[in-house]
């Protein structure tokens, strides 16, 4: 297959390297053309995926110069940058398949719903999955998701991703999957303040599971399905990037619950942590629905820097007792 990625950081480079191992022919785009022109050189992303060789048979283009007939599009960029890039996109093809992990800050808008608007016709969907960049570019096994409504194009992303080390499920549930991907983020900042904050494991546990409940809770009033967030989408990404190093996110809430600000924060990390907009979408979508979402307010208030860490977890412990059900909207 013909295949263009978009996104030269380091999810579209890992994903692009996947692919043209796979077979495909391969086109990186991306807007940074000092990157562009050095991954043309040495073969490498040296900024984002250091010590990956891309496949010879990449190319690797500006996105201004994109154009022409692709059999997909991989929209690989931050959700923030979704409208933008496939506005700006000349490059058509009969499926997109968004993986991007987050919602547009500005509308509260999960990108596959941005992508139809701008690409009406074509099939768009969503890959998402316990997917770290650079685990998957080392070729260490990894299993994912592809959604679409119709179950036919996200055979075909199923068919161009899965090899020996990426193996592919299929879904039509766009909507759970693509509000897991963006709303565990939150919950693996929370994580690493737990952990930076050396509550320990029983703690972050806690965090996790009740942070699940709420995400879950949301995505039920949205139209989704349970099964979603109790798969690869749901809890299988949120265990891994709620317990990794290569999590950004994770990072984030580390160098939080190290007392760094937001600001500092961000900068050791170097790239965009997309639980960090996500927490107030996460909220305002909460609201619009009548979701009560506790922990992910929590975790948004100390992000806004409107309260301290510990005084966060000191408020969740001492909130009213209840009884554990997933469909208590409380």
């Amino acid at each position: 297959m013909d295949i263009t990625v978009v996104g030269s950081g380091s999810w579209g480079s890992a994903l692009t390297v996947l692919l043209a191992r796979n077979g495909h022919e391969v086109i990186l785009g991306g807007k940074d053309e000092e990157d562009i022109l050095s991954m043309r050189s040495l073969r490498e992303n040296l900024k984002y995926l250091p010590g990956f060789a891309f496949p010879d048979s990449v190319r690797f283009e500006l996105l201004r110069t994109l154009e022409g007939q692709a059999d997909m599009i991989v929209v690989a960029v931050p959700a923030a940058a979704v409208r933008s890039v496939v506005t700006e996109l000349k490059t058509q093809a009969p499926i997109i398949v968004v993986a991007a992990k987050g919602l547009e800050p500005a509308g509260y808008q999960i990108p596959t719903d941005i992508v139809a608007e701008l690409r009406p016709g074509v099939g768009v969907g969503v890959l998402s999955g316990p997917n770290l960049a650079k685990e998957i570019a080392k070729g260490i096994p990894t299993a994912a998701v592809a959604a679409f409504a119709d179950i036919d194009d996200a055979e075909t992303v199923q068919r161009a991703f899965m090899c020996a080390t990426f193996r592919v499920y299929v879904s039509t549930d766009v909507v759970g999957v693509e509000l897991a991907g963006a709303l565990k983020n939150v919950l693996a900042i929370g994580a690493g303040m737990s952990d930076a904050l050396g509550y320990g494991d029983n703690t972050k546990g806690a965090l996790l599971a009740r942070g699940l409940h709420e995400m879950t809770r949301l995505g039920l009033a949205m139209g989704a399905k349970i099964d979603t967030f109790l798969g690869l989408a749901g809890v299988g990404d949120l265990f891994a990037t709620a317990s990794s190093n290569l999590s950004r996110n994770y990072r984030v809430g580390f160098a939080i619950g190290q007392g760094n600000s937001l600001k500092d924060a961000i900068e050791r990390v170097e790239q965009i942590a997309e639980g960090v907009p996500t927490s107030e979408s996460a909220l305002i979508l909460a609201r619009r629905h009548g979701i009560q979402m506790p922990v992910f307010e929590a975790i948004e208030g100390v992000l806004r820097g409107r309260i301290p860490a510990r005084q966060a977890v000191s408020a969740l412990m001492e909130r009213i007792p209840r009884t554990e059900t997933l469909l208590d909207l409380k």
